[in-house]
């Protein structure tokens, strides 16, 4: 039996990975995921240059305005690194040399002109070859605001003492007046809403894809009659779990495959010198890293990463029962298609509420909800970072999703043997509960 076992399971996933589409899919998955992480050397090598620094050339006939705003400019963009290649020049060039300059060679750079003004202190112009970006111009214009109030500040007679206080960041403390609310509430908050749906969406898809596998491939054999060879030779019960298997080694190779073609473009981004997005990478899960430990729940995610993914593989379980069952009551694909959705709309029900769920905190509803086995797997995690749920809570998910698959292979198994040799849409609903009698 055991023999039997491995070896439709292997049938089935090498039916679904020696697949030409299988095949293609990859490598089109492959060069799109390398393209994308090494998109700036594509863009260079067909001409495009990051590395080209943009200069703003001022024109400046006040004769105080440029040094400052260079100051202020600068100061803006510091911190943001697609502005990294800006570049502030005073200029006091005729401004037709300056504008054919930008019409024939320089297309990118920008010209700005700063006038005195009896009524406003200073006037400027802008000039550019074409449109200019939103974010560029908000830029450019919050450093000349910035600047002009800097010089009518110190035109203004006030003393330095006032000015520094004027400049010094405000000291902001906060207080809420409601006893139930916290500050460390209000960062897990934010970890919510940032963090956690980038942890939840991987699984959410590969969910959808499991279910349609699944399906299809019973569909499939149930379509070429090549289920009845199948169930001559082997017990339903086996054929079953083979397909359980199958799908379930199917998602999480590919998953792996997905996190290789990562890594693997950001090998050969480091290989051909681009390694600024990999040193991104890396500060940018430091610095969500630090976020997370900013909220006091630095501690907590050490058991409740592994919870998590513990329950996430229980209910893969759970749905692949359920997508084989259902699969093998219909005839067709399209009758799949019908039956899954319901399916697929749990999950997503699960994944919003998952996002929501600091809006329902103290909320018997989102509790309830949390227990039922389908979405668990991705509310319980939400709520135990909110803290409504504990240890007995989680086993307490733990034992339902359990009791769950073991109900559907008890009772599924039933609708199993008698749904795959059926091919008659008629009365579907009538011969599956027939079969549980």
């Amino acid at each position: 039996m055991k023999d039997k076992l491995k070896y439709l399971t292997w049938v089935s996933l090498k039916r679904k990975i020696s697949t030409k589409w299988f095949l293609i899919v990859n490598i089109l998955l492959c060069l799109a995921i390398t393209c994308i992480v090494n998109i700036d050397s594509l863009i260079k090598f067909f001409g495009g240059d990051f590395n080209d620094k943009r200069v703003i050339y001022v024109v400046d006939n006040t004769g105080f305005f440029y040094d400052k705003f260079k100051v202020n400019f600068e100061s803006l963009v510091s911190n943001i690194d697609d502005f990294s290649n800006f570049s502030v020049v005073a200029d006091d060039r005729d401004i037709s040399l300056l504008e054919d300059e930008l019409k024939n060679e320089n297309k990118n750079n920008l010209i700005l002109v700063v006038n005195n003004d009896p009524n406003n202190l200073i006037n400027c112009d802008v000039i550019s070859n074409h449109y200019v970006e939103l974010i560029d111009l908000q830029l450019i214009t919050s450093s000349i605001n910035n600047t002009k109030v800097e010089l009518a500040i110190a035109n203004s007679s006030i003393p330095v003492d006032v000015l520094n206080s004027i400049y010094d960041d405000v000291s902001i403390n906060r207080v809420i007046l409601e006893s139930d609310k916290s500050l460390h509430d209000e960062n897990i908050t934010i970890v919510m809403n940032t963090i956690f749906p980038i942890f939840i969406l991987p699984f959410f898809m590969l969910t959808i894809i499991l279910i349609q596998m699944i399906g299809a491939e019973v569909n499939d054999e149930k379509s070429t009659r090549g289920m009845e060879i199948i169930i001559s030779n082997v017990s339903p019960s086996v054929h079953f779990a083979s397909k359980v298997i199958a799908g379930n080694l199917f998602v999480i190779g590919q998953t792996i495959l997905l996190i290789i073609y990562c890594l693997l473009g950001l090998g050969i981004r480091k290989l051909i010198g681009g390694d600024s997005i990999v040193n991104g990478v890396i500060d940018q899960v430091m610095t969500s890293a630090n976020d997370v430990i900013a909220t006091g729940i630095g501690s907590q995610i050490m058991y409740i990463l592994p919870v998590t993914i513990l329950l996430m593989l229980i209910t893969f379980i759970s749905y692949s029962l359920l997508a084989g069952i259902l699969a093998s009551m219909t005839t067709n694909t399209e009758d799949f298609q019908q039956l899954q959705t319901p399916i697929i709309v749990v999950s997503l029900v699960g994944y919003y509420l998952a996002m929501m769920a600091n809006v329902f905190k103290g909320s018997l509803f989102i509790k309830f909800i949390a227990y039922i086995p389908l979405i668990s797997s991705i509310l319980t995690p939400s709520l135990l970072i909110l803290g409504q749920f504990n240890l007995f809570d989680v086993i307490i998910s733990f034992l339902l999703v359990i009791l769950f698959n073991y109900l559907l292979i008890k009772y599924g198994l039933k609708i199993y043997k008698v749904g795959i040799l059926n091919y008659s849409s008629k009365d579907l609903w009538k011969k599956m509960f027939k079969a549980l009698k």
